[in-house]
């Protein structure tokens, strides 16, 4: 087990504010030492690389951040790029999941070994309100959110002193469930001084097809489809990607959810798996459904059109969605499935023309890439699996889908994604020990992956008036450009 004590600034977490100081911290710090002089209890020993690395800096001309008090780290070279050999097996990182609507945390390893996974899943209040209802949803996780992560530490044998970091999902999601998971997780960093890494929910999405195929390097390709969201995005490196392409209005996760709940079929599995296991028994082409933005020639999604038809075909037949499926006459059964089939083949025919449009864009802008991961939600549907893969092979790439377990929300993605940043250095110091009652967490519930290829703007939702954070590429860019900048200062005058 790895325990590091220096710190550095996580993009990821902290708030962003970068400012021009930083780089006049270095010049002060080079000439002047003395005054950027840490108080004792935030002194620390640099990690031992083969390569010189500058001491951590504190400047006191930027703007104080809430996430530090009132100290504001800069990371120049002293981040965590070094010897790689010394970040494997002994790297244990606890990921905590808390976006929607299930409690999850995992203990992984830096080797991949997942030590403990334990979900929570909230199936009853899924049936009870027929979708997600924010406010019982933060409840329920906070009911369960302690021992949740206690039972992954006893499963992984572990306590949290044997930890190397937290990860915790800060966004995308719902801001109410989001802070039960972050608060939960400082109380852990701070009371057992651990670094922590905040994680984009997509991101973890996408990455956990890392721990899963070993042979899957940037760049790749990736269709994240859950029930909020739906992304085409291309991953040039950790924390840089392109958004291709993503929906106007509802995903195929909400409209597989509202197809069920209409249909009358049991929200206690979610409304995914309950359409793919009814739509084995029907008719696929037996209800005529239009195909969504079929004159569009972009990348972007739109469901909610779909999920009118699939309404009005309902009514049409005069199914009482307050009659459960169990309790249904033969005819009435037969055209529930044949509507869940012919909802399922359409939705999915939908994510096949996207998806094809999409790997021609990518194979232009990376022409190394090799393969497409489909993850979320979404992707444990089995006929959503068979029919992209045929879509991929025929671009002569590698279709990679993590198992169900790790398709849906959980901690492993999370504990991974924190891993992988964490291994170059992005991550934040422990938070204190005690925070306010009153204190402001920084959750980001509407905050995109990466920035948008011009080819895929969408005129009816464009990224300039739908974001409130900057995207999470393009904050790490301006702190790797921050890094070079300031390092580049530093040999001038060393030299």
């Amino acid at each position: 087990m790895v325990r590091l004590s220096f710190f550095t600034l996580s993009p990821a977490i902290s708030r962003f504010n970068i400012y021009p100081s930083g780089i006049i911290s270095v010049l002060l710090a080079v000439t002047n030492p003395s005054l950027f002089r840490l108080p004792k209890q935030q002194q620390h020993h640099q990690l031992k690389t083969k390569s010189p690395t500058l001491p951590l800096l504190t400047s006191p001309l930027s703007s104080p951040s809430p996430n530090f008090q009132r100290t504001r780290f800069y990371s120049t070279g002293a981040r965590v790029f070094s010897n790689s050999n010394y970040f494997d097996d002994n790297l244990v990182v606890l990921g905590i999941e808390t976006s929607c609507d299930d409690t999850a945390a995992a203990i992984v390893r830096g080797n991949g070994e997942i030590l403990s996974q334990v979900i929570s899943s909230q199936a009853d209040l899924l049936a009870q309100y027929g979708g997600v209802a924010p406010k019982q949803a933060e409840e329920a996780h906070s009911r369960v959110i302690g021992k949740v992560v206690q039972d992954a530490l006893d499963r992984a044998n572990l306590t949290e002193k044997d930890l190397s970091a937290v990860a915790v999902t800060i966004g995308p999601g719902l801001s109410l469930c989001l802070r039960v998971g972050v608060r939960k997780a400082r109380r852990v960093a701070g009371e057992f001084n651990l670094p922590m890494v905040g994680v984009h929910h997509m991101e973890a999405h996408a990455l956990v097809a890392r721990l899963v195929e070993q042979e899957l390097s940037f760049p790749f390709m990736a269709l994240l489809i859950s029930g909020g969201h739906n992304l085409l995005v291309l991953a040039h490196k950790l924390g840089q990607y392109t958004q291709l392409g993503t929906t106007v209005d509802d995903a195929i996760g909400e409209a597989f959810d509202k197809t069920a709940k209409w249909l009358g079929l049991d929200m206690r599995r979610s409304g995914g798996p309950a359409v793919e296991e009814l739509a084995l028994e029907g008719d696929a082409k037996s209800v005529k459904f239009n195909v969504p933005m079929k004159n569009h020639k972009d990348c972007n999604f739109s469901y909610a059109g779909l999920k009118t038809q699939v309404r009005l075909a309902i009514e049409a037949k005069e199914i009482d969605c307050k009659c459960p499926l169990s309790s249904a006459t033969n005819e009435d059964r037969r055209n529930r499935a044949d509507i869940a089939a012919s909802f399922q083949r359409v939705a999915v025919l939908h994510l096949e023309e996207k998806c094809e449009r999409a790997i021609d864009w990518a194979l232009e802008l990376e022409p190394s890439i090799k393969h497409m991961v489909v993850s979320g939600g979404v992707a444990s549907n089995k006929y959503v699996r068979l029919r992209l893969s045929h879509i991929v092979e025929n671009k002569n790439l590698k279709l990679v889908c993590p198992p169900p377990s790790l398709c849906t929300d959980n901690g492993v993605m999370v504990a991974w994604t924190g891993l992988e940043h964490f291994r170059v250095g992005r991550y934040d110091p422990p938070p204190p020990t005690i925070e306010p009652d009153d204190y402001v967490y920084d959750l980001r519930p509407r905050w995109p992956l990466g920035e948008e290829y011009a080819k895929g703007r969408s005129e009816a939702r464009s990224m300039r008036t739908a974001r409130i954070h900057p995207s999470l590429t393009s904050i790490i860019r301006a702190d790797d450009s921050l890094q070079q900048q300031t390092q580049n200062v530093a040999r001038k005058i060393v030299s």
